[in-house]
């Protein structure tokens, strides 16, 4: 792969799958450097919330196991110090891990603005390519065995091996950051959860509800209440960030 800047590359075991109501509860980045030199993090965080049962029993990680950890407001500024001005990428990142981050982040008052970077979604690629899960993906790649899976930093380093190999496998593929994240990107989205896409144009439109297909700006003259639906609704913090975004603009 071509390098013109650090790639973080990430993973995240949570409370659950809901981006607005779960809290991370570990994390772990490899952050890989264009010279090839890699430095790996990993942060038990506590959620601020009970882990249930369902959830431990996927990733093995338990109340008690997180109860001395530090918060992730205690650990935002550091999170965002290790991957700040990097390129990010993570298996299923794009729909899952990016906007779980983005809202803690937002959550912890912390400026990390993670769409001014190229971020790279190997499930996509895999999905793209072959059809298969991380642990399929490892073994059809790598000729590995995921051992560990759902540990953080198992499945992170599994995830940036997948990666290297699919760049090595397919020539069509590109091997610059940009470019995979370019290919990797399944949905034009103005926020992360998909709530606000962009139409053919170029513009913002709501892609559900009774406004779907019609663009953000013009919901808003027609019907300025919607704004304050969504603001007051359970939506991403994100998506309630861009909307407010768009209905300054309007100004």
């Amino acid at each position: 792969m071509e390098l013109q800047r650090p790639l973080c590359v990430f993973d995240l075991e949570t409370t659950g799958v809901n981006v607005v109501q779960d809290r991370i509860v570990e994390m772990c980045v490899i952050k890989v450097e264009p010279n090839g030199t890699e430095t790996t993090k990993v942060w038990r965080i506590h959620p601020g919330m009970p882990i249930p049962p369902s959830t431990t029993a996927i990733h093995g990680i338990t109340d008690a196991m997180v109860a001395n950890s530090p918060s992730f407001k205690e650990l935002a500024h550091e999170i965002a110090g290790f991957m700040k001005d990097c390129d990010v990428a993570g298996y299923n990142s794009n729909r899952f891990d990016i906007p779980l981050l983005a809202e803690e982040f937002l959550r912890a008052e912390v400026d990390m603005d993670l769409r001014a970077v190229h971020a790279v979604d190997v499930q996509n690629i895999f999905h793209k390519k072959e059809q298969r899960t991380l642990t399929a993906a490892l073994k059809f790649y790598c000729q590995e065995e995921l051992v560990n899976a759902h540990n953080a930093e198992a499945d992170v380093r599994a995830t940036l091996n997948v990666l290297r190999a699919q760049v090595e496998r397919y020539e069509d593929l590109p091997n610059s950051i940009k470019g995979l994240a370019e290919f990797s990107n399944m949905h034009q989205a103005a926020d992360f959860a998909g709530f606000i896409t962009f139409n053919k144009e170029g513009v913002e439109q709501f892609s559900f509800g009774k406004y779907k297909n019609q663009t953000v700006a013009s919901v808003l003259e027609k019907d300025p209440g919607y704004y304050s639906w969504i603001q007051n609704a359970d939506f991403p913090l994100y998506t309630k960030k861009i909307l407010t975004a768009i209905r300054l603009r309007m100004r």
